[in-house]
């Protein structure tokens, strides 16, 4: 199955209802494929179904107990070695426990297996069936198991990439402008200061914890506060908040501020006259949509610096994927001079992917 870090067990965890629910879908899937298929003039009737799903439920419930008191123990054994103990486990329960419903059935004269059914065929058989599907959901289990923690591990580097997208030249342009206002405007220069200090401590906790649509909201007012001691009147900013807004709805770290930061490096710092970034944010009972518009160059002019403003975008797009579904996205473009870039977050969904 592959190799995993030697502190997380690799079996798959049966403790959790969701996987559990699996195990009894496939269980009653069995009983009804072979409720389904020709068996040579035995008959399938109510009550022999409802027995037989019955018996496939204990023997599921059983086989994911067993698994998930043992998973810990299990993985501690070498892969291909514990994978044949949980198939062996499922087997020794499953056959046990088809020998003892086979003698009761005869004991108490009920008929519910066949009578042409012998107790090594039934009890071999019932083993090897549960040996069957336990191999197969365990190993479904142990792919979708490692395609979130491959998916989790990507969201954490693209949380990753961001914080290092707050780029040394943006610091020093930043302590420069500072420098210029500690003795003209001190109230001022503490101001951005504790601004460009809340900014970085975001950068750094990316991916460490959510953020809100609050904090969200207040990190990109303190770079567009930072900035606009660098770029002067030719950065205007312009807030379009449609209450009522969903303030403490949870959200990835990180994502307006990228966004923003866009705006002002691809599109209003390449302007000789500048321009205004207008950011609106607006919500119904199904989402809320954030909207992102400057002035731009044409595209053309802008490919050799957009690298890092496709980068962002992309890992903006992953990282709302991840936590929030399909219903969740974001769309860019540029049109007749403007950049826009839009993202739609459904409300539904109110605490992220961890």
């Amino acid at each position: 199955m592959g190799d995993v870090h030697p502190a997380e067990p690799w079996l798959p965890d049966l403790c959790r209802l969701p996987r559990l629910a699996t195990m009894f879908g496939v269980a009653e899937l069995v009983v009804l494929v072979l409720a389904l298929a020709p068996d040579g003039g035995v008959r399938w009737n109510a009550e022999r179904f409802v027995s037989a799903s019955g018996f496939a439920l204990w023997l599921a419930l059983t086989i994911a107990v067993l698994l998930c008191a043992s998973r810990r123990q299990l993985s501690r054994l070498p892969m291909a070695i514990g994978s044949i103990a949980a198939v062996a486990a499922a087997a020794l329960v499953a056959m046990l426990g088809a020998a003892l419903l086979h003698q009761l059935d005869r004991s108490l004269d009920y008929h519910l297996v066949p009578a042409t059914v012998q107790l090594s065929q039934f009890a071999l058989g019932s083993a090897a069936i549960a040996a069957l599907i336990t191999a197969v959901v365990l190993r479904y289990l142990y792919v979708i198991d490692g395609w979130q923690a491959q998916v989790r591990a990507s969201a954490r580097a693209q949380a990753d990439a961001l914080q290092a997208r707050i780029k040394p030249h943006f610091l020093f342009n930043s302590l420069n402008a500072i420098t210029g206002l500690v003795r003209r405007d001190p109230p001022l220069a503490e101001h951005a200061l504790l601004d460009l200090s809340d900014l970085f401590r975001a950068a750094l906790g990316a991916g460490e914890s959510d953020s809100s649509l609050r904090e969200e909201v207040e990190l990109a007012e303190r770079y567009l506060a930072i900035e606009s001691l660098r770029l002067g009147e030719r950065l205007q900013v312009r807030w379009r908040k449609e209450e009522p807004l969903p303030w403490s709805l949870p959200l990835p770290r990180l994502l307006l501020q990228p966004l923003v930061e866009n705006a002002v490096l691809h599109g209003i710092s390449r302007l000789p006259e500048g321009g205004e970034v207008e950011i609106a944010l607006r919500a119904d009972d199904r989402r809320l949509l954030v909207e992102v518009r400057n002035p731009a160059p044409q595209p053309r002019e802008r490919e050799a610096g957009s690298v890092g403003a496709h980068h962002a975008q992309s890992s903006i797009g992953h990282r709302l994927a991840y936590a929030f579904g399909p219903q969740a996205g974001m769309t860019s473009g540029w049109r007749e001079g403007y950049y826009r870039c839009e993202l739609r977050i459904p409300l539904a969904a109110t605490t992220p992917a961890a």
